[in-house]
């Protein structure tokens, strides 16, 4: 009789879980197709994979050298250079295309970092709870309260500019509210039957994490990742257009920087970089509101 229940207990838990995955599989589908019916969303996706192959194709599109002479000091706007050239005859446009290539770096490396640190931290809390919860949370606040960007300063002072010591300081530091969400996510999460039916199961604790947990925390994660790398994308700018940035990258905050001597007598130096990192900062912000609206939904 004992047998029978726990063939039972199995079966029901066996059919729970497949029906929560059907069921999660479904609700992929209508979320994808309320997201093409999310303007924000789409709008803020577009803009993102625009700035994307911009930068992955910048060689092949950009039509002259960033850093070449190629026509007379501050030309204005024409046909030839349709967004004018600096200073010294180098055209603008080419270095904004050029410049995209930067910031997708950053965005790529530094958003890298944050899931790479804040996921796992933050479901390792929220699944564990107790003792490994409290270590982990003030391991996070220590990082949480470091100022990004006095200390992005600090580490250019002590070790030089660098494209690759940027990211690394700006990973580093950007985690920790990854990584509460993510822990706000997994203890909503961990009591639910779908979970409980997965242990019934005998299920690893790996395996519960990965197969039920995981899918079901990445929404929210998307969401901030997309506001983190916005963010980050300023701090660049801003550095760059300090002259804190990597001498040897190009960046639309050192075009903007560069543009400073000028604006009296060559607007669009500052103008035009000044566009295209608000199109990028935009872009991921938009991308996050859209994806908050589309969870807030499905929550619903």
């Amino acid at each position: 009789m004992a047998g029978l229940i726990r063939a039972s207990r199995t079966d029901s838990s066996r059919r729970l879980v497949r029906a929560r995955r059907a069921a999660r599989v479904s609700a992929v589908r209508r979320g994808l197709r309320r997201f093409a019916r999310t303007p924000s969303a789409v709008v803020g996706l577009v803009l993102t994979l625009t700035v994307l192959a911009v930068a992955a194709l910048a060689d092949l599109i950009a039509p002259h050298d960033p850093l070449a002479i190629v026509g007379p000091p501050l030309a204005a706007p024409s046909a030839a250079f349709p967004m004018g050239t600096d200073d010294l005859g180098r055209d603008l446009l080419s270095g904004i295309i050029v410049g995209a290539r930067t910031s997708a770096a950053v965005a790529i490396g530094v958003g890298a970092l944050v899931l790479g640190i804040g996921l796992p931290i933050g479901i390792a809390s929220g699944y564990r709870g107790g003792i490994v919860d409290d270590l982990l949370m003030r391991f996070t606040e220590v990082f949480q309260i470091l100022p990004r960007f006095f200390l992005a300063i600090v580490v250019i002072a002590l070790f030089g500019p660098g494209l690759d010591r940027l990211i690394i300081v700006l990973g580093v530091t950007s985690w920790p509210i990854l990584a509460r969400i993510v822990r706000a996510q997994t203890l909503s999460l961990r009591e639910r039957e779908f979970v409980d039916a997965a242990r019934a199961l005998g299920s690893s604790e790996t395996r519960v994490v990965r197969h039920e947990l995981l899918p079901n925390v990445l929404p929210a994660t998307l969401v901030i990742l997309a506001l983190i790398v916005g963010q980050v994308l300023l701090i660049e700018a801003s550095l760059g257009f300090l002259g804190l940035g990597d001498p040897n990258a190009i960046s639309w905050g050192y075009l903007a920087g560069q543009a400073q001597r000028f604006l009296r007598v060559a607007w669009w130096l500052s103008l035009f970089p000044g566009i295209a990192l608000v199109l990028a900062v935009l872009a991921f912000n938009l991308l996050s509101d859209g994806l908050n609206d589309l969870w807030d939904r499905r929550g619903g």
